[in-house]
């Protein structure tokens, strides 16, 4: 029989599996969004093409590393930072631009050997891909894009199914099967989360507005018993964070079957995505009866309706690339003497978080903070501005770890987050000013301090009044501009306890008095930096929030109080003792969301929290570290009782059932307990012992995965994100 005229042939199932494993491939190696249009527009960018293999193998044989270190500019960057007017190169593998004499190999196509090798290998994978499509084998070969260095790392853990740390710290799928259940606690709470776009340092956080209720997308159909994956129309009832609350189509007001999702997953789509894909749309089982025309039902619904944008995914992933790589040294603070700095190397990066190795420490002796955390500043900073270092030689045991093997150069300048200008004139702060400042040892305390010194480029160094410190082991550095620094009687103008120096009672200080005992001078408030932005943060909103005096740790937390841009962060499930002030633009506060976006653990509130199987548990437990640091008593002294081994202390009134279950057991040794008094400096990794470890969330709930209970998958960027120290 003739086939009718306009009506092609059903592909075969060998090339649509073709065509989906070429997609996964350019999801993994790096997609280029543009590439289609860059093509069009003749660009040079769209793909990369690989010479012969001599080019190759003279890159490799050449083993001859620069000898001086790489030199990394950022995109765009038409000379090299010393100004010498150096040749700039981009790398053919990852796409960093640098200077061309600090490239590698002969050809200077490269950054680095890992580059040239995983180049050739890419074009390898290209080659064989090319053989099974029937194409024509051909000299040059396209080679796939390397979107960043965790990309490789983050594909071979999602495909082990199973990721961890070397500090113990659960990544990838095992941090999503111990995760926390967001959907269902804001249900049953009717809590309200922060939206995305009070964040500034998250993925797409200038476009989540355009995320509203009543938006409609093509989600992963799971109440279907079909052979293939098909999908289905719904729509988002709630937002909270990057998670919002789908109903199918065709259920209307029926919520019994509405489910959570991640905006993350890659089996989210925009409307039409399904019809550009040949995928099917199948109503669900539950409702396949409910309405014989189907087409026409949809029409009617999706009728002036929004969805969202079509480069939504591909925006996502360029989001989530981050330019510090693994090797990479810099200069961090001292955990153990919050005074001076110390030489660290990047050893893991997650979601623009970085695990640092101190340089003369142990293999676990680690940091945790933000790519834009104050704390972390480039080479040569401290000697720069006149800040204190610890000068030490790199430990002979620490020679065979795998990220000190893989030292290639030192962070340059731009990948740090820029501080404000600051201007001298006029007046300036001087050594012995007396101000209010956030307590770097209790977070949760605005006490008064004094400026001790001043040094260059805007910073000071600070301590709190009455501290037990005589030699300055305690002085905390602070630029100018920070927003953790405010004027005299601040605390008193907004209602906030101001914590007094030693030997003076908070209710009757009063700062005139204390000028005129001590002999000096309130900083004026004109060198303050006051600004207070729109940020959109209200009293009760729940996040993400990282515990800085544990920053490996990200907890669930309230905003229990907001004082023009300064945030009161509460953890959920905790005493008020533990609560912490950050500013609004903070790097250590998330949205709802994040960690399950990123594949990074989530610390769930202890009240909610109950193991799902001894083996779960026993893969939580974490190996207790030796506490360093001296503590800062806390005024007004808070009554506190001694602590489970690695565990925060819950409040019990939130949870009868969990204090019944305490008081049933026996007390710990008093002598051998945690309290929270022998803290370390804040966001230094010092709690006192090592992070709590948390129990598993349980079973996958209804509301979690769907109607039959699985989660979808994890977006590619979310897997390229998780990048354990050893493989």
């Amino acid at each position: 029989m003739e086939k009718p005229r306009g009506v092609e042939e059903t592909p075969s199932s060998e090339p649509m599996e073709e065509e989906e494993e070429e997609e996964d491939l350019e999801l993994f190696g790096g997609y280029d969004s543009f590439r289609s249009y860059n093509s069009s527009a003749g660009s040079e960018s769209s793909s990369y093409l690989e010479e012969s293999s001599e080019a190759e193998n003279e890159d490799r044989e050449a083993g001859e590393l620069p000898t001086s270190p790489l030199h990394l500019l950022s995109p765009g960057t038409p000379r090299s930072l010393d100004g010498s007017g150096s040749e700039p190169a981009v790398c053919e593998m990852c796409g960093i631009v640098g200077t061309r004499e600090a490239f590698f190999s002969k050809t200077k196509r490269f950054c680095s050997v890992s580059c040239s090798r995983s180049y050739s290998s890419n074009s390898k994978k290209a080659s064989i891909l090319a053989r099974l499509q029937g194409k024509p084998p051909t000299k040059k070969a396209k080679v796939l894009h390397k979107a960043a260095w965790s990309a490789k790392i983050g594909a071979f853990l999602h495909s082990q199914g199973t990721g961890q740390l070397a500090d113990g710290t659960p990544t990838g799928q095992d941090a999503l099967v111990l995760g926390f259940d967001w959907g269902k606690f804001l249900k049953d709470h009717s809590y309200k989360a922060a939206p995305v776009s009070c964040f500034k340092h998250v993925p797409l956080y200038d476009q989540w507005e355009d995320v509203m209720k009543g938006m409609k997308v093509e989600v992963l159909n799971s109440d279907a018993v079909l052979p293939s994956r098909v999908y289905w129309i719904a729509s988002v009832i709630q937002a909270a964070g990057y998670r919002v609350l789908l109903r199918y189509e065709g259920f209307e007001n029926d919520a019994s079957h509405d489910f959570w999702c991640n905006l993350g997953t890659v089996d989210v789509h925009p409307i039409g995505w399904c019809a550009i894909n040949s995928k099917i749309l199948v109503p669900p089982r539950t409702i396949h009866a409910k309405f014989t025309d189907w087409k026409g039902y949809l029409m009617k619904r999706l009728v002036g309706s929004r969805t969202l944008p079509v480069d939504f995914h591909i925006k996502m992933v360029e989001s989530m690339k981050y330019p510090f790589r693994q090797g990479m040294r810099l200069e961090v603070v001292d955990k153990s003497q919050v005074s001076r700095t110390r030489m660290a190397v990047v050893d893991t990066v997650i979601g623009g978080r970085l695990r640092l190795l101190y340089e003369d420490g142990d293999s676990d002796d680690d940091f945790w903070c933000h790519m834009w955390s104050p704390l972390i500043h480039p080479v040569g900073w401290s000697r720069r501005v006149g800040h204190g270092i610890k000068l030490s030689e790199r430990r002979s045991d620490m020679a065979h770890h795998p990220t000190f093997r893989k030292i290639y150069c030192d962070a340059v300048p731009y990948l740090f987050k820029k501080v404000r200008a600051v201007y001298t004139e006029g007046g300036w702060f001087e050594e012995g000013m007396k101000l209010e400042a956030i307590d770097p040892l209790n977070l949760g305390n605005i006490c008064v301090a004094t400026i001790c010194k001043v040094l260059l480029d805007g910073y000071l160094m600070i301590c709190v009044d009455g501290g037990p410190s005589t030699d300055g082991s305690d002085w905390f550095c602070y630029h100018a501009s920070s927003h953790a620094i405010f004027p005299a009687t601040f605390c008193q103008k907004n209602d906030i306890e101001l914590t007094p120096p030693k030997g003076y009672e908070a209710h009757t200080f009063s700062w005139e008095t204390y000028l005129e005992t001590t002999k000096a001078k309130a900083a004026p408030s004109r060198l303050f930096n006051m600004d207070c932005p729109n940020h959109g943060f209200k009293v009760g909103m729940k996040l993400e929030a990282v515990d800085l005096m544990e920053p490996r740790l990200i907890c669930v937390a309230t905003v229990k109080r907001v004082v023009h841009r300064l945030l009161s962060i509460h953890f959920d499930g905790w005493d008020s003792e533990y609560d912490q002030w950050v500013d609004c633009e903070s790097p250590d506060i998330y949205p709802v969301g994040w960690c399950e976006l990123t594949g990074y653990q989530l610390q769930p509130p202890v009240a909610t929290a109950e193991p799902t199987t001894p083996l779960k548990a026993k893969e939580a437990t974490k190996k207790r570290k030796k506490q360093f640091g001296k503590k800062r008593k806390r005024i007004p002294p808070t009554k506190t009782r001694p602590l489970r081994q690695g565990s925060k202390k819950p409040l019990l009134e939130d949870d009868p059932q969990a204090a019944e279950k305490i008081s049933s057991e026996p007390v710990p040794d008093e002598s051998k307990s945690l309290l929270r008094g022998s803290r370390r400096p804040a966001a230094l990794g010092l709690r006192g012992g090592p992070a709590p470890s948390p129990p598993g969330a349980g079973e996958q709930t209804q509301a979690e995965g769907g109607l039959l209970g699985t989660k979808p998958p994890l977006a590619p960027w979310a897997q390229a994100s998780q990048t354990p120290s050893q493989r």
